[in-house]
C-alpha cells in the first residue's frame, strides 16, 4: 500500500498522473481500518459500497459532473468513513477523476483517516490565501484527489456561506466527474445544510441501532428546508448480512447443492 508525498498539484486536469512528486511507502495499518476500499477492496463490505456507487451513477445517466454531500444527523454515525469509501469506489471507474473535499471545518478527519499530514485546503482557498491548484493533492488511491480542510478557522459557517464556495464547486466540476463532500453533522450546526444547498445531491448516513429515528427525520427535514436534494440514506453498522454470519454471502464459499 502506498501513501503519496504531500506536495502541490501542478496542473489540475493531469495532477493525479504527472503533477506530483515521489511516492513513499507507509505502514498499511496507519490508514483507518474501516476504509475497506483500501484495506479489503475485494471484500464483501467493499462490494456494498460499490453497490451504492452504482446506484448513484445510474441516477446520473447523462454523466454530468456532480457534487455529492455526505453527512449524518449527529456524530459517530460513520459519515467520514462512508465518504472516503464512496470516493474511492467512484475513482475505480474508468476515466473518472474524483475529488474528496473535507468540508468539516469544525472537526476534520479525512487527512487523519488517510494518514496524510495537515496542509492547506478548503478554508485557505475560500479566504483567498491560496489557489485551488495548490490545495489539491493525491489521496494515494488511483485517480482520487483530496481537498483537505485547510487552516483551522473560528467561523466555519460564515466561510462556507461565502460566494467563493459556488465558484470552487464550479471550478472542480471542470476537472472532476464527482466531488464527494464530507461535512459536519446536520443537527449540531448549519454547515451541512449550507453545503447541501449548493450540491447536486445529499446522502444521509445512518448507523443502525445507534441513530435515533427522530434525529434522522429532523436531519432530512432540515437539509430539505435549506434546499438540499436528499437522495437517500446509507446504513452503516449493519449486522448479520455479511460472510462472517452467513457463508452464502462469501465469494469463496464451497458450492452447495442448492444455487
Amino acid at each position: 500500500m502506498f501513501r503519496r508525498k504531500d506536495t502541490e498539484a501542478k496542473d489540475l486536469p493531469n495532477a493525479p498522473a504527472g503533477g506530483l512528486d515521489d511516492v513513499i511507502v507507509v505502514v498499511e495499518q496507519a490508514v483507518n481500518p474501516y476504509v475497506v476500499l483500501f484495506h479489503d477492496p475485494a471484500g464483501y463490505r467493499a462490494e456494498q459500497v460499490r453497490a451504492l456507487r452504482n446506484r448513484l451513477v445510474a441516477m446520473n445517466p447523462d454523466g454530468e459532473p456532480k457534487t455529492l454531500v455526505v453527512t449524518s444527523a449527529v456524530r459517530g454515525e460513520g459519515k467520514t468513513v462512508a465518504a472516503i469509501n464512496l470516493a474511492m469506489a467512484l475513482a475505480e471507474l474508468e476515466r473518472q477523476q474524483v475529488v474528496l473535499v473535507d468540508a468539516d471545518l469544525r472537526r476534520p478527519s479525512c487527512e487523519r483517516y488517510l494518514n496524510l499530514n495537515p496542509d492547506i485546503g478548503l478554508s485557505d482557498v475560500l479566504l483567498g490565501r491560496t489557489t485551488v491548484e495548490r490545495a489539491l493533492r493525491t489521496a494515494g488511491h488511483r485517480s482520487l484527489m483530496l481537498f483537505g480542510p485547510g487552516t483551522r478557522v473560528e467561523n466555519p459557517a460564515e466561510i462556507l456561506g461565502s460566494a467563493r464556495l459556488d465558484e470552487l464547486f464550479r471550478r472542480l466540476k471542470e476537472h472532476f466527474q464527482y466531488i464527494v463532500v464530507d461535512t459536519p453533522p446536520a443537527l449540531p450546526s448549519t454547515d451541512a445544510g449550507v453545503l447541501a444547498s449548493r450540491a447536486d445531491g445529499t446522502l444521509l448516513v445512518v448507523r443502525l441501532e445507534k441513530s435515533l429515528k427522530k434525529q434522522s427525520r429532523q436531519a432530512v427535514r432540515l437539509l430539505q428546508d435549506m434546499g438540499g436534494n436528499v437522495m437517500g440514506t446509507f446504513v452503516t453498522d449493519l449486522r448479520g448480512a455479511d460472510p462472517d454470519s452467513d457463508n452464502r454471502l462469501a465469494f469463496d464459499s464451497p458450492q452447495s447443492d442448492e444455487d
